[in-house]
């Protein structure tokens, strides 16, 4: 995860937490239980001194070992009856991970995070929800500096999308001074090419063909938050009459002679990395530095992976009377969701809805979508090895690379390769490629 920048959050400043070992879901049910490293897996887990019987039946009594050496994590199959499985794929004898690593053992899933701080700290329900978020230890330190920067005028948002960049500025605004006036907030990607300025500071009635009185953004605004989104996609016009209203306090519409004073906390919310954008010239300098003053990063969610796994048993529940398999909540916590919250939850609800129609009570892998939660790819882009498959000329590491690629998904791999998923599966077994399917 990203830090924020100058003095946003004091988390950098503190020394790396130790690292944990945190239990998510256990047959198909939640679960809360946070271990200390070195840790011994299985029906019967020891970690810290302490001892915990789990009730999982396809789990070995001493099934496997996880240890962290100077930042690496080492995982240990201990001849196991069905296997580790790390990060989705079946492994034999000792491997070894950096960051956070997601292992399965039976119907018991794991996260071993590689900085644990906070992670103890939660109740047995898990993590807080903030509007459709679920806060865990990684989210909740960026909305704490959010709120400590609640003050400043200004306040800008680095974030993918879906990552909750306007939940960040919701919150900006309630903790703020200006919580009692509006919380107006505009895309300023969507805006139609030549309007954001009377949109932005409104106009007159005559300034320009068919214009009227109108206020804008900034007015409507005026005694609480604006949220800009996606500024990076404004017109370098714009850009500098921007920077005039954030430096006089002051807005004047199209066609007007003065100016109206306006109180507006800003928050500018962005995608792409400003900073970037300021060095190939695309976006104000001194725009950048004047909204810069706090500046946070909301993490990703695949740096969230105990909120994957919260956030899937959420919607599930909510679905019914439903629980999710431990290989539904594994795959949804190793694969990248590059639509982040919006997409997962998309994704999990649609799942809830084909085991609903099957008639079951349990959400498994296979409901998933195929290919959710998986980065885009362009047309045509594995078209060489889709030629290479039709040749049978598919050698192991071409096939390990596809499988490296769909994060181990079976059936997106062999897509991708121009072949059946029992094809794929022949020449897994055929140059020793091991399964990842246990039941």
């Amino acid at each position: 995860m990203k830090r924020t920048v100058d003095d946003v959050s004091s988390a950098s400043q503190d020394e790396p937490a130790p690292p944990v070992i945190a239990m998510v879901a256990s047959g198909t049910g939640a679960a809360s239980l946070v271990l200390p490293v070195p840790a011994e897996l299985g029906r019967r887990i020891s970690a810290g001194g302490a001892t915990h019987e789990i009730d999982d039946e396809r789990m070995s009594r001493d099934h496997a070992l996880v240890t962290c050496e100077r930042g690496l994590w080492v995982i240990a199959d201990r001849d196991s009856r069905n296997g580790t499985f790390v990060d989705g794929e079946r492994v034999n004898g000792e491997v070894r991970r950096r960051g956070d690593v997601v292992v399965r053992l039976g119907h018991t899933v794991f996260v071993l995070i590689a900085s644990g701080a906070g992670h103890g700290d939660e109740t047995a329900g898990g993590a807080a929800a903030v509007g459709d978020q679920i806060v865990g230890p990684e989210l909740a330190r960026v909305y704490d500096a959010v709120r400590r920067h609640a003050a400043s005028d200004t306040l800008l948002i680095h974030g993918e999308s879906g990552a909750g960049k306007e939940l960040a500025a919701r919150l900006y605004h309630q903790a703020g001074p200006r919580s009692a006036g509006p919380f107006v907030a505009i895309n300023c990607a969507a805006i139609p090419e030549g309007v954001a300025e009377r949109l932005l500071f409104g106009s007159r009635r005559g300034a320009f063909s068919g214009a009227i009185d109108a206020i804008g953004h900034f007015q409507m605004a005026h005694g609480g938050t604006l949220l800009l989104d996606e500024i990076a996609d404004l017109d370098p016009a714009v850009q500098a009459k921007l920077l005039r209203v954030l430096e006089t306090r002051e807005v004047v519409p199209i066609g007007a002679t003065t100016g109206a004073p306006v109180d507006v906390g800003i928050v500018a919310a962005s995608h792409r990395e400003l900073r970037q954008a300021v060095a190939e010239r695309r976006f104000r300098d001194d725009l950048y530095y004047r909204l810069a003053h706090a500046t946070v990063y909301l993490p990703p969610l695949r740096a969230r992976k105990v909120d994957i796994a919260r956030l899937v048993q959420r919607e599930v529940a909510a679905a019914g009377t439903l629980a999710p398999h431990a290989r539904l909540v594994e795959a949804c916590c190793v694969r990248p969701w590059p639509g982040n919250v919006r997409e997962l939850c998309s994704a999990v609800r649609r799942a809830a809805g084909e085991a609903l129609a099957a008639g079951r009570d349990v959400v498994r892998l296979e409901d998933l979508p195929a290919v959710a939660g998986l980065p885009l790819e362009a047309p045509g882009e594995p078209a060489s090895d889709r030629t290479r498959a039709a040749a049978g000329e598919l050698d192991r590491d071409t096939i390990a690379a596809a499988l490296a690629r769909a994060n181990y998904v079976v059936s997106v791999a062999a897509r991708a390769l121009g072949l059946h998923r029992t094809q794929l599966y022949r020449l897994m077994d055929k140059h020793g490629i091991a399964r990842a399917d246990d039941g």
